[in-house]
């Protein structure tokens, strides 16, 4: 099992969550980070971390974020990793509450 990001990092990309991680499976990209699932050790310790509750465990993931799995899956093998926390954007609180975000990531 892995852990899955969701849209709600979607233009927040807070990085609380990459400290905790003892395997640095987190990856970086332009507005958003993913999990790799292969590198991912099920250690629960990013859930918590995520201001904005964007982290599910695989078998908790809503039946509306599905489609997080197969792209976290796929931009982990793309996007850099990223392995220490960095400031968060300066628009992130503009778009905390703002849902149906998939729009406006980038790859």
């Amino acid at each position: 099992m892995t852990f899955v990001v969701t849209e709600s990092c979607i233009k927040c990309k807070l990085t609380d969550c990459v400290e905790v991680c003892p395997v640095d499976c987190f990856h970086e990209g332009p507005n958003m980070l993913v999990i790799d699932p292969d590198e991912c050790i099920d250690c629960t310790l990013c859930e918590p971390e995520c201001p904005v509750e964007a982290i599910y465990s695989e078998d908790e993931l809503p039946d509306d974020q599905q489609q997080f799995l197969a792209l976290n899956e796929e931009l982990s093998q793309k996007w850099p990793v990223i392995a220490e926390m960095k400031d968060a954007p300066e628009d992130e609180n503009e778009w905390r509450e703002v849902k149906e975000k998939l729009q406006y990531l980038e790859r």
